[in-house]
């Protein structure tokens, strides 16, 4: 009986497999095996010629290649703590390999003797890429690592990328579609990172403004958030039309918004549209962060002789800007995807190179649009992120 019990025991103290890594590493496996990895074209018209990972190192270098998977595997099959720290620092090892391996496939694959032949990453890369990433997330959730500790993991590949495609990736049609519009890149950049600063600032004073409004008066809270619910229901290129007719009268009628540049497309309706869109998430967490603020909290403020003032300032918005902030992280994110649509309007940034890469059938140029507003948005989570966590750290001390 005894014995029984203590099998029970044992049973209940060995660590469970981790699911979904599991699951992962083997859709990866799957995925780098069963797609093509890489794809090769002598030029930017033709379409590239798919290679399978075995094409570059042979069968012997692909099982070599996979065996960090298959330790993952393993390591995810009695995930404990000290093992999914292994598998954290073999899925980081794995991401900082993959540009190495790209540089390989450019010297096996392409012809030197073709100046104007191009690599591009095929279905199995970026499907192994983007298996590798999830994986990363899950074990930094089941290691409890903060945000900003577990986004700075992605800094060891992202140094590997940035050194491989300075010194071993000429051949990368991405890195070439670089090469051919880098003046037009960096200005898209700028215009993009513009309209987004501009639309959360603006936002963010709203926001405030509005949520202030909303304690103070119950009709203006119900009214205000139907039509902010309202705004979001609409769709962005929809909202953008509707934008188009009225501000182009203004700028034809009104002198003073036409020296401004307000007209029908550009920035203007750009800008009004990702403000109509930031508002909800601003308005909302503002109101809730000062909203449920401790009444006992309040209470003891004014009792200490605070003015109405003093306890807003000092006590009730420190202590709601940590949900704040995070309304702040959220409509910065946002605004950043949204922004792509605007190029449809003349409004600039890196929508333009999505757009013009569809147009002409062009991946790789989509790809230098859409990357950048990745790694935009994946930044700015982590910043305003840490900046969350430090503040509500701040405010427990």
């Amino acid at each position: 009986m005894s014995r029984g019990v203590n099998e029970e025991k044992g049973n209940r103290n060995v660590p469970r497999p981790n699911v979904v890594l599991l699951s992962l590493l083997m859709a990866t496996l799957v995925a780098w095996c069963g797609l093509d990895a890489v794809s090769v074209a002598p030029n930017r018209i033709v379409p590239g010629q798919g290679h399978a990972a075995w094409d570059v190192a042979g069968w012997s270098g692909l099982v070599i290649g996979l065996v960090p998977m298959l330790a993952v595997l393993a390591l995810a099959w009695r995930p404990d703590r000290q093992r999914l720290r292994w598998a954290l620092g073999l899925v980081v090892a794995m991401l900082a390999a993959l540009p190495a391996w790209l540089a390989l496939a450019a010297a096996q694959l392409v012809d030197a003797d073709l100046p104007q032949a191009r690599m591009g990453v095929g279905a199995g890369g970026w499907v192994g890429l983007f298996l590798l990433l999830l994986a990363l997330i899950e074990l930094r959730t089941r290691l409890s690592l903060s945000r900003p500790l577990g986004w700075s993991l992605l800094l060891v590949p992202l140094v590997s990328l940035v050194g491989w495609l300075t010194f071993g990736l000429e051949p990368l049609a991405l890195r070439q579609e670089f090469l051919a519009r880098r003046d037009g890149f960096i200005a898209a950049i700028a215009e993009h990172l513009l309209l987004v600063g501009a639309a959360v600032g603006i936002s963010l004073v709203l926001g405030v403004v509005l949520a202030l409004a909303m304690r103070r008066w119950a009709r203006c809270r119900t009214f205000g958030f139907a039509v902010l619910n309202f705004l979001q229901t609409i769709p962005s290129l929809a909202l953008f039309g509707l934008l188009l007719a009225p501000l182009a009268w203004l700028g034809a009628h009104v002198e003073w918004l036409a020296a401004l540049g307000v007209s029908g497309i550009g920035a203007a309706p750009a800008l009004l549209a990702l403000v109509g869109y930031s508002l909800l998430p601003m308005v909302r967490n503002t109101f809730v962060a000062l909203d449920e603020v401790d009444p006992g909290v309040i209470d003891a403020a004014r009792g200490m002789g605070m003015s109405r003032g003093q306890v807003f300032r000092q006590v009730r918005l420190p202590l709601a800007a940590p949900v704040i902030l995070e309304g702040v992280r959220i409509t910065t994110v946002q605004a950043i995807g949204l922004t792509a649509v605007a190029a449809l309007i003349g409004a600039g940034g890196l929508g333009t190179f999505i757009f013009q890469g569809l147009g002409q059938a062009a991946m790789d140029m989509v790809l230098l649009g859409a990357l950048p507003i990745l790694v935009m948005a994946l930044i700015a989570d982590a910043l305003l992120g840490a900046l969350t966590e430090l503040t509500r750290q701040g405010e427990a001390t």
